[in-house]
């Protein structure tokens, strides 16, 4: 319900979500297919971003020197953002599930209203939600 601006504010979302997830598994055990499936998903979505971020950056500078200095500054941020986010994802995966019930005393609990909430937030930030206005109208 509360959660800061910035960049830290998804993963926040995300590891909310993914401790739902795992509080939730005992009473269903396709959580765990779906809190994999997560963690896999937005690894990728991070790799793509930072695939697109280096793409653009070289087409940029083979049609234009002077905007240089300040596409690689940006750029630089999209790797910084992104390698923070794959160290977060890795530490979610290396966490044991004995280590689990440790980790959910620190965060707060969400129930089945705010982790539905979480998701449609998230799924809003992919690039197809995103993008689904122009799908429409063409």
């Amino acid at each position: 319900k509360q959660v800061s601006g910035g960049d830290d504010e998804i993963q926040q979302l995300q590891k909310a979500l993914l401790d739902y997830l795992d509080e939730n598994t005992e009473i269903d055990a396709s959580l765990v297919f779906s809190r994999k499936f997560y963690v896999a998903q937005w690894f990728r979505d991070t790799t793509m971003e930072t695939e697109k971020a280096i793409k653009s950056q070289k087409d940029e500078d083979s049609s234009e020197g002077t905007h240089h200095a300040k596409d690689v500054e940006t750029t630089g941020q999209i790797m910084h953002r992104a390698e923070s986010r794959k160290k977060f994802l890795r530490s979610i995966i290396k966490t044991a599930p004995s280590q689990f019930s440790t980790l959910k005393m620190n965060s707060d609990t969400v129930d089945y209203e705010d982790a539905c909430l979480i998701v449609r937030y998230l799924a809003s930030m992919r690039p197809f939600a995103q993008s689904f206005d122009i799908y429409l109208t063409q």
